[in-house]
């Protein structure tokens, strides 16, 4: 019979209660269907020399609005070195709101308007990822098509012309995302895919006759709900223990949509575009969670670096060593504290956040006019809010790290507000304005000073 000190050891409180057998080994294999909803932002150049001066202006549609539809797909498990690996393929197909009408060159007697739209789009994807029990973290790529919708109308001297294009565009696409079980035959999942819809050039008789080329590069950032055809049902374990004080990194990208303008009264200039910065960011995170049985309530303080720039919009002629106002755009650095409200099934929790965000804003304006290139440099420092979602779960990493580690893959919308810069054009007074949005979707890795927040499958 054991000692005392044995019996109180073994009735001591652990963090986990043991998981039943049905899910000891979880397997991914086999068919599943689901739906899925997100937000999309464009990131399109456009190139118009609609004036013939021989040089185009330079500027992007950014067209942004929310999306559904629906997937399926067949995974196959197999054991590596690596531990479990997933590979699968899966296709999914959305109607989408995605449009964009700011951008809006008037100068003197000429106003010329452009519009873009996406109306749906699909994938045909492979995926390959490595499974921790219940949780599935995959990177994806294959094939993408869509249908985009493009016009411009222009008023001059009270002539009114148009150009419009309405068509199926096909290109490829890459992501990555978190799949983790919800229970049954449940999945839920967060994903990031860049859409490459290709480049068009198309005849234009604006004003005279050019060309109008377009890129279309598509953001898409989405939650979905898939339902495992067939698959031996998930029990989750009993949900781990998040409390308390943790420290991490965190590493992504960031697409930008300003919404801003530039006006010279003086010589009947008024022109409104998109700004649209992008790049890798990445930062430390520091944070707390209180826990009252499966509900997870925290607070989380980050700051990040970040290489977001936009460079190629030009404006106002863009006629190298005649008139032109080119723009350089960045976001140095940006950070938040925000709010999380988090669920946890077994060892992954599921929540959403939001808070206060701020930020560097950097815009530099290089102009060309018959006084000779100036380039003039502005910046502010802003606050304003943030909201997202993401998944956090358990990360050894091939066993090397202990328990306390976790990573989490993150989607945040952060909205910086606006400023308004004067500035001299040749000699003639100037204004120019910038609202900054941003969409980030980033990864980070956790340490926990606490008890251990990994359940074992």
């Amino acid at each position: 019979m054991g000692s005392a000190p044995s019996i109180a050891a073994d009735l001591a409180a652990r963090p986990y209660t043991k998981a039943p057998a049905l899910a000891a080994v979880y397997d991914w294999t086999g068919f599943y269907i689901g739906v899925n909803a997100g937000v999309g932002l464009g990131r399109d150049r456009l190139q118009h020399d609609w004036i013939g001066a021989g040089t185009p202006y330079s500027f992007y549609t950014s067209p942004q609005g929310g999306f559904g539809g629906g997937q399926f797909g067949y995974n196959w498990q197999t054991g590596s070195v690596l531990g479990p690996i997933v590979f699968g393929v899966e296709a999914d197909f959305q109607g989408a709101g995605l449009s964009d009408d700011r951008t809006n060159f008037s100068i003197i007697a000429v106003n010329t308007a452009y519009s873009q739209k996406l109306d749906w789009f699909g994938t045909a994807r492979g995926r390959i990822g490595i499974a921790n029990g219940p949780v599935l973290s995959y990177v994806t790529a294959g094939y993408a098509f869509g249908n985009v919708k493009t016009n411009a109308t222009q008023s001059a001297l009270g002539v009114t012309s148009t150009f419009s294009t309405d068509r199926t565009q096909s290109g490829w696409v890459v992501g990555s995302g978190v799949e983790a079980a919800l229970g049954g035959n449940w999945t839920g999942k967060i994903e990031y895919l860049y859409l490459n819809l290709g480049n068009k050039t198309d005849a234009s008789t604006l004003f005279a006759p050019t060309t109008i080329n377009t890129e279309i590069r598509e953001n898409i950032f989405r939650v979905g709900l898939n339902y495992r055809i067939g698959g031996k049902a998930y029990a989750p374990v009993a949900a781990a223990n998040w409390a308390g004080f943790y420290l991490g990194g965190n590493f992504g990208s960031g697409t930008g949509r300003d919404r801003s303008s530039m006006s010279i009264p003086a010589a009947g200039i008024v022109e409104t575009f998109n700004l649209a910065p992008d790049g890798i960011n990445g930062g430390v995170q520091a944070g707390y969670n209180w826990q009252a049985a499966n509900w997870v309530f925290g607070l989380e303080a980050d700051i990040q670096g970040s290489t977001q720039k936009d460079n190629k919009t030009c404006v106002t002629f863009c006629t190298p060593g005649l008139v032109l106002a080119a723009y350089d755009a960045t976001l140095p650095w940006f950070g938040t504290v925000r709010g999380r409200l988090g669920y946890s099934v077994g060892s992954t929790l599921f929540y959403a956040t939001g808070g206060l965000a701020y930020g560097s804003i950097k815009t530099k304006i290089a102009t060309n006019s018959f006084v000779g290139p100036v380039t003039q440099s502005f910046s502010h420092t802003n606050t304003g809010w943030t909201a997202g979602a993401g998944i956090e779960m358990p990360f050894t990493l091939l066993g090397l790290l202990g328990p306390n580690w976790t990573t989490k893959t993150e989607y945040l919308y952060v909205d910086l507000g606006s400023t308004s810069d004067s500035f001299i054009f040749g000699a003639t007074p100037a204004t120019t304005t910038r609202s900054v949005t941003e969409h980030v979707f980033r990864t980070g890795i956790n340490y926990h000073f606490n008890s251990p927040v990994v359940a074992k499958y």
